[in-house]
């Protein structure tokens, strides 16, 4: 069976209409979505996921941001999925990330109290297996 990952489009990337352009640029990359998703989440639902930020000062900001509308959730699949989606997602400050990747071509600092950065993906694959059944 082939990996699978978890991959949200975020308020942000919802709000300013990117879903389209984010799905098309997982599906151009060869993944499959095996299911997809959209509402707005819980408090506790985003405490379980982000658990490991627990008591970071980014952490309540974080919160608040991810349950300020709603999320596309998508359950991703195929070879290399994880570390696949992360490169073509690019890193987490889209200011330093590259040109050609979802947050290097469409995301941007909006000097906010939590940086908004479009997409989340699974880091590995203990985490895709974490992540997948809180969401799904």
């Amino acid at each position: 069976m082939a990996e699978q990952t978890l991959i949200l489009i975020k308020p942000d990337g919802v709000k300013r209409r990117l879903t389209g352009e984010i799905l098309r640029r997982i599906e151009a990359k060869g993944y499959q979505i095996l299911d997809l998703r959209m509402f707005t989440p819980g408090r506790e639902l985003l405490a379980q996921h982000y658990a490991e930020h627990e008591g970071k000062p980014f952490f309540e900001p974080l919160l608040e941001f991810m349950s300020s509308g709603s999320v596309v959730v998508v359950r991703a699949a195929g070879e290399g999925v994880i570390e696949g989606f992360r490169n073509i997602a690019g890193v987490s400050n889209p200011t330093e990330a590259a040109a050609g990747t979802i947050r290097g071509d469409l995301g941007r600092d909006w000097g906010v109290k939590v940086q908004q950065n479009l997409v989340h993906g699974s880091d590995s694959a203990v985490a895709a297996e974490r992540e997948l059944a809180l969401w799904f």
